[in-house]
């Protein structure tokens, strides 16, 4: 009989415990992975804000900047995309922006008949309603007093006084408008040279491999850990215990904790307590695993092989490792939607963060996204699984199998193929720098320039 990592003789009840983890971890991905095709998608939300964005910034935008950033007339692209929904599923701010913006009073007022819940969205509606059924015009000044100390966002204020007033042009914020289009250039060109920085570095490196002049890599040390251990922390530990069972207890708990904070916060709080209790699990499993392992094996730099100096040179190579990896995952995500549409699914953490205006909401969503979520799926994918499934099928099977693994684990179809390109991006990586660290910079980063585009796009 084989040996286990943990020097003893490898008992029966681990292998039952891996089959039966695995039995159950194919329930809750197939469970999980067809429930994400109801989930709603991001990209409209995204395509949504950028439109209205695009009305905010148009007289703030150098016109040189006008025929690439925004394309056709923002007014008419942000109206044909309101009317590509239903009224029944327009909110009531979207309702009176497509009040505000359609062309005929027929239609307008089509739009703006059904009653709104808020006081102020009301009053702007019976002001709209009754200018269009009227056919008259108020002075800016006029149209100031009336919506005097109300709360308002800027796009429906502007639409909506250009709709009733006779002084369009006074309707403009100028200052708010270059404000946005600052925004709006930036989260629309920094992609885009950073895919082109990408592409020129991912070409280097090719011509560099067909040369035959890269450096060798580093030795691998993987973990001496079979993969029945694999699967008690991956399955028993990360999809068991740490996505079905812990939320069991731990939302009560959350719920309770966050009984009296207000809304966004308490969403935000949610997210830490449960990505954290979800990670606690695994990283336990993980610990029994290393303390059953003999000191003498141990590598000098650790059994994960974090190496955290030199800093520099980790830092280097994640900004690199990032802009290589950023051309192939658009261009997966691209092709996936023009081959199959948009599949939904998205992340609930990302309209979130699009949507929140409170600092400490975004704080503790940070401190989850660029901090916790980094650390915890590189110890276990790329400093623990990938290094094992190497060792037992070699370096190519072993990057494409633990990329794989890490794009199940999120639990969506519409996201599936680029976290898989990510994966492997953060696995060549691993592999090539003989480092944990800068893969764990690597994926901080990436989400950190996630987090930033919501931000620059949100409301």
């Amino acid at each position: 009989m084989s040996k286990s990592p943990l020097g003893r003789i490898n008992p029966s009840w681990k292998v039952a415990l891996a089959f039966l983890s695995i039995f159950l971890t194919v329930l809750v991905w197939k469970t999980g992975l067809q429930e994400s095709f109801s989930r709603p998608s991001v990209s409209p939300t995204l395509s949504l804000h950028q439109k209205e964005m695009a009305v905010l910034a148009e007289e703030g935008m150098p016109s040189a900047f006008r025929p690439f950033l925004l394309g056709e007339p923002p007014r008419a692209a942000l109206l044909k995309t309101l009317r590509e929904v239903s009224l029944d599923d327009l909110g009531d701010r979207e309702r009176l922006l497509l009040g505000a913006l359609e062309p005929t009073s027929k239609a307008s007022q089509r739009v703006l008949l059904k009653p709104v819940e808020s006081n102020a969205l009301a009053a702007m509606q019976s002001v709209l309603l009754t200018s269009i059924s009227e056919e008259k015009t108020v002075s800016f000044n006029a149209f100031n007093e009336l919506f005097a100390g109300q709360e308002y966002d800027h796009l429906l204020r502007q639409v909506l006084c250009e709709s009733i007033t006779a002084d369009k042009q006074k309707c403009i914020n100028l200052p708010i408008a270059k404000s946005i289009a600052v925004r709006l250039i930036i989260s629309q060109l920094f992609p885009v040279f950073a895919a082109l920085s990408g592409l020129a570095l991912l070409i280097r490196q090719l011509w560099i491999f067909i040369r035959k002049t890269s450096s060798p890599w580093p030795k691998l040390f993987p973990l001496p850990l079979s993969l029945a251990d694999m699967v008690l922390l991956i399955a028993g530990g990360f999809v068991v215990l740490g996505e079905v069972v812990a939320p069991l207890f731990i939302a009560p708990f959350s719920g309770i904790l966050t009984k009296n904070i207000a809304s966004p916060v308490d969403a935000a709080l949610k997210v830490v307590i449960g990505y954290s209790a979800m990670a606690l699990p695994p990283l336990f499993i993980l610990r029994k695993q290393l303390q059953g392992l003999e000191s003498a094996d141990r590598p000098l730099e650790g059994w994960l092989q974090w190496r955290f100096r030199p800093f520099p040179s980790a830092f280097v190579k994640a900004i690199q490792g990032w802009l290589m990896v950023m051309p192939p995952v658009l261009l997966t995500g691209w092709l996936i939607t023009k081959l199959v549409g948009d599949q939904g699914g998205s992340n609930p953490l990302l309209e979130l963060v699009l949507n929140s205006k409170d600092p400490l909401a975004l704080f503790l969503l940070v401190v989850t996204t660029v901090l916790l979520a980094p650390l915890f799926e590189e110890i276990i994918f790329r400093g623990v699984l990938l290094p094992v499934l190497a060792k037992s099928f070699g370096q190519f099977w072993g990057v494409v199998t633990s990329a794989l693994i890490f794009a199940m684990a999120h639990l969506s179809v519409g996201e599936l193929a680029p976290l898989m390109v990510l994966g492997i991006g953060l696995a060549m990586l691993r592999l090539s720098s003989g480092r944990l660290f800068p893969c764990v910079l690597m994926h901080a980063l990436w989400n950190g320039v996630t987090f930033s585009s919501l931000l620059l796009l949100g409301t």
